[in-house]
């Protein structure tokens, strides 16, 4: 007969209770020093149930080598448990056995021990840039309630920093930012070091390679997007790996009415999300179709919804690059190569480096190859438009023979226009997704 155990599990103990044979009891409390002993008692007929915690990870290994089944549960789903009148350390333990044994638990992904290590160092990353960041505030707000612009625009880069030792400040004042600037270098230092073990992974992951062929996807984006999605297998769709990272739109509809669309969800992880919307900022910035999807939405619905759009159109490539093995179409080589060879010096990499001879001529053809499937893409959207209308009034005919005059000219590539022949490329029409 299975037995189905559950653990609602805190820092310092744990509330377990079984469910067995139809019943339910209470097996009591024991402490987290008390886990291992715990585990050794278990068998493989044994279930064993517990909710995702900064802890869970490290109980789910110990308890699998005796239990014959461990089951992280989500406790974002579990609602039984989250939207209970009466919550109770017992209470949670007796329903979490109950939802176990009758197979109702969403279970969630178990990472890798890799994966889970990449997480951790990312995390940290993060954590490090984040007191960085609260030293330069407090830095900015001295200046400005004293009344002092800078004469730069980066007050800690090499000239700001020039600056901020010589800027006239009351005393206490100046006791502060000197104590501010020297806790910024120690964390800089840190950083550095996290960042030079980040680049090291990164060179040697091809898939963290293949989407840094994305405009405004860096290393650290690419490798906190690996590290949260882990086996690209588990999202089925790209929508499905969109709502993962919760920025799909939460949707409210009931009996006959309409649905109404409202804000993203903002579901699972923050700093990924956070991550794929500055990508964005930098991607809208370079000639190509994103920068023509955002400016098409920014018309419509204003530049926050779409940047938030063009967050979820990268969330939408990412999928595509990591399930079919494949680069960025409109990528742009001489930036790809450039954040390559950057993280080769960043991760004092021993091995040839990244060539950057020709670049400026390259980039220039780059450039006109970008630009023309940026228009590419503004034709196809207006061709379905018109195409959409003329559906509205049964006429079709001149809408799809204008189109195809329209769209004729496809890009050439750089390796094309940089031929000595100048012979154009085939012609065809790009036609990325709106």
């Amino acid at each position: 007969m299975v037995r189905t155990v559950a653990l609602d599990v805190h820092k310092r103990f744990a509330e377990i209770a079984v469910h067995e044979n139809g019943g339910l009891r209470r097996l009591g409390r024991i402490e987290t020093d008390q886990l291992r002993a715990f585990a050794e008692s278990l068998g493989p007929e044994d279930h064993v149930v517990l909710e995702s915690t900064s802890m869970t990870w490290a109980i789910a290994e110990l308890l699998s080598e005796h239990a014959g089944r461990v089951t992280v549960s989500n406790p974002m789903r579990t609602r039984a448990i989250a939207s209970a009148k009466v919550k109770t350390d017992k209470i949670d333990a007796k329903v979490l056995a109950q939802l176990g044994a009758a197979d109702f638990l969403p279970e969630v992904w178990a990472p890798d021990e890799l994966t889970r290590a990449l997480r951790r160092r990312i995390a940290h990353r993060s954590s490090l840039v984040r007191q960085r960041t609260r030293l330069r505030n407090q830095i900015h707000a001295v200046l400005a309630r004293n009344l002092i612009e800078a004469p730069v625009t980066d007050v800690f880069g090499q000239a700001g920093r020039g600056w901020l030792t010589e800027v006239q400040l009351p005393a206490h004042e100046r006791e502060q930012v000197d104590s501010n600037l020297r806790l910024h270098d120690a964390l800089d230092g840190e950083i550095e070091l996290v960042e030079r073990q980040l680049a090291e992974q990164a060179l040697a992951r091809p898939d963290v390679r293949r989407l840094m062929t994305i405009p405004g996807v860096g290393a650290i984006t690419a490798l906190a997007l690996v590290a949260v999605i882990g086996e690209i297998d588990r999202f089925p769709t790209p929508r499905h790996l969109v709502g993962y990272l919760g920025l799909d739109p939460r949707v409210r509809q009931s009996g006959e009415k309409a649905a109404r669309h409202g804000h993203i969800s903002r579901e699972g992880q923050a700093h990924a999300r956070g991550l794929l919307v500055e990508a964005a900022h930098t991607a809208i910035r370079t000639p190509g179709p994103l920068r023509a999807f955002h400016a098409r939405i920014a018309a419509r619905r204003g530049k926050q919804i779409a940047l938030c759009a063009t967050a979820r159109k990268l969330t939408v490539l990412v999928w595509h690059l990591l399930s079919k093995d494949e680069d960025y179409a409109f990528a742009a080589p001489t930036i790809t190569q450039r954040k390559l060879r950057t993280l080769q010096r960043k991760a004092g990499d021993s091995g040839p480096a990244i060539s950057l001879a020709g670049e400026t001529k390259r980039r220039a053809l780059e450039q006109r190859y970008l630009q023309e499937a940026e228009r590419n893409y503004q034709r196809y959207v207006a061709f379905k438009t018109r195409r959409g209308a003329g559906a509205a009034t049964g006429d079709t005919t001149h809408v799809a023979v204008k189109a195809a005059n329209d769209a004729r000219q496809a890009p050439q590539s750089p390796d094309a226009c940089s031929s000595r022949s100048g012979s154009p490329a085939p012609e065809r029409i790009l036609a990325p997704s709106p």
